[in-house]
């Protein structure tokens, strides 16, 4: 069970650490983390100069990161079902 949770959990808070865990999708995975980890910094850096627009990108942020858990959930889930 956990190794499905393990890569969900990691890729909803930094999306691609799931796929590297599951060893699937590595390339994008490897492209994928830097692009988020600049797109946290620019949301965070617009939440004082620009408040009305940090919740559309914070809502933005957060739906896409919960596609990226339930993408690597998926797959995570098949993977442990060809396993057993």
């Amino acid at each position: 069970m956990s190794k499905v949770w393990i890569p969900t959990i990691a890729n909803f808070f930094l999306p691609g650490a799931g796929y590297l865990i599951l060893g699937v999708k590595r390339a994008l995975s490897l492209m994928w983390l830097p692009g988020f980890v600049a797109l946290t910094i620019v949301e965070f850096g617009i939440q004082d100069s620009e408040p009305n627009l940090y919740w559309l990108m914070f809502a933005a942020v957060f739906v896409i990161n919960l596609a990226f858990a339930i993408d690597v959930y998926q797959l995570a889930q098949e993977k442990a079902e060809q396993a057993a």
